[in-house]
This record gives C-alpha cells, sequence and structure tokens, in this order.
C-alpha cells in the first residue's frame, strides 16, 4: 500500500497539557481551525475524566487519547471498549504489554465503535518513550539493544497484533517503515520547532525534519500552548508540515 497523503495542520496534534477543563477548552476554541487533533493525556484526564471528551465530542474537535494502557489484557479490553465508544479518533496502548494485549484492545475498540455508531479509532502502540535516553535503556531497565532495535521489535509485534500504527520518536521512522511498510502509521511526539526549547525530550526533530523523514503525525505541546500567540505558533507549524 502507498503512503498516507496528509497535508499541513491535518498532521498537527496539539497536546492540551493543562491541568483543568476551562484552560483545555479556551485552548481547543482558539486553535481548532489550526490543527488536525488535540491530545488529552493523563494530566487533563484525570482531572476532568470522559467529561471533557463527551465535550470535545461536541465540539467536534479529533482527539488522540493518550492513555498510555498497559495491564492485563482483560484490563486493557475494558478499557479501549470504553475509550472507543467515546468517538475518540486515536488512543494508545504500550507495545510491552505484548500482542495479547494489544489484539484485545483491537477487538474491544471495534466492537465498542460499532455498537456505538462510531467510527473505530485508530490504535497505536507506544513504543520508546522520547524522554528515554540509550543510558536509561540500558542502565536502568535492562535492555541492551539499541533504542532502534527496541523500537523496530515493538513496532512489528504491533503490527501483527492489529495495531493501525505506534507512537515514536522521527529518529526511528526509516527503521518501523523498513519492518511495518508505508501505510503503517507514525505519530511523533518529542517535536521541538527551531525556536522552541528542548524542555526534557531527549530525542527531538523539528515539524519539517519529522515529515521528511517520513512520519505522519507529529504531536506538539508547549511551543504552542506556552507560546505568547498559540495560534500563530500553530500556523507555523502547520507551514513547515506542508512539506
Amino acid at each position: 500500500m502507498q503512503k498516507l497523503e496528509i497535508k499541513g495542520k491535518d498532521r498537527l496534534i496539539v497536546a492540551l497539557d493543562v491541568a483543568s477543563m476551562d484552560e483545555a477548552l479556551s485552548l481547543v476554541d482558539e486553535l481548532k481551525s489550526e490543527v488536525g487533533l488535540f491530545k488529552v493525556g493523563l494530566e487533563l484526564f484525570t482531572n476532568c475524566g470522559t467529561r471533557l471528551l463527551d465535550e470535545l465530542k461536541r465540539l467536534e474537535a479529533p482527539v488522540f487519547f493518550d492513555g498510555k494502557f498497559h495491564d492485563i489484557p482483560n484490563t486493557v479490553s475494558a478499557a479501549s471498549r470504553e475509550i472507543a465508544k467515546k468517538g475518540v479518533e486515536m488512543f494508545n496502548v504500550h507495545a510491552v504489554g505484548g500482542g495479547e494485549m494489544i489484539r484485545a484492545a483491537r477487538k474491544a475498540a471495534d466492537e465498542s465503535a460499532a455498537a456505538a455508531g462510531v467510527k473505530s479509532p485508530i490504535l497505536l502502540a507506544v513504543t520508546v518513550l522520547t524522554s528515554m535516553s540509550q543510558e536509561v535503556l540500558s542502565e536502568e531497565l535492562g535492555i541492551k539493544e539499541n533504542v532502534e532495535a527496541v523500537v523496530a521489535r515493538y513496532a512489528s509485534l504491533a503490527k501483527a497484533a492489529g495495531a493501525n500504527g505506534v507512537v515514536a520518536s522521527a529518529k526511528e521512522v526509516k527503521v518501523i517503515r523498513e519492518v511495518c511498510g508505508q501505510d503503517f502509521l507514525i505519530v511523533t511526539p518529542g517535536i521541538r520547532p527551531s525556536w522552541a526549547s528542548d524542555d526534557d525530550q531527549k530525542r527531538i526533530v523539528t515539524p519539517k525534519q519529522a515529515v521528511e523523514l517520513g512520519t505522519d503525525y507529529v504531536v506538539v505541546g508547549r511551543p504552542i500552548t506556552k507560546a505568547a500567540n498559540r495560534k500563530d505558533a500553530a500556523k507555523r507549524v502547520a507551514e513547515e508540515l506542508n512539506v
């Protein structure tokens, strides 16, 4: 299959890494004309719960639910069933949970979405977090393979288990394409425009570099949400992605 054609702002996922419903909805209202999706992560979801997802659906704001499910297959299946019925565009699990867990998530999400009359969500598997360095992987976690090898193995596992794509650094896109092909989605966090700070990310690239390397979607948070002019920052990132 051919690589998906995605342009400009549709590639851009803005991370709603704020603490309250009001802050999140204000960001969505300000930016929804400039971005493709909004990422709801654990901080915001812990504060607001599914009420936020209902409100974002009402506003027709596509959601990437960044819950990173990782548990026994039965528990992940139940969680996937609940999140799929909310009509999210994407959600994710940890690839390290294994093939049985990923298959359970895929099956539950498909069945739940069909029952709710909504589109089945894109299922992504998290490979290696972009905050992790090779040193942490090797010395703290005891994984002696290099990052690329680990990411490739996790991506291959995820595809075989029914995931639509992975969350991975753009620096690993080449090896993911080699093992999973062009139609396998890659969502890249750790994106920092050249005019923004690195913050706590280690394996980072610019928006333009990410697309040139072959990623499909990029996640950008603080460079947009903490900008003096957030709408202008989103436009600048979207322009970089239109290559």
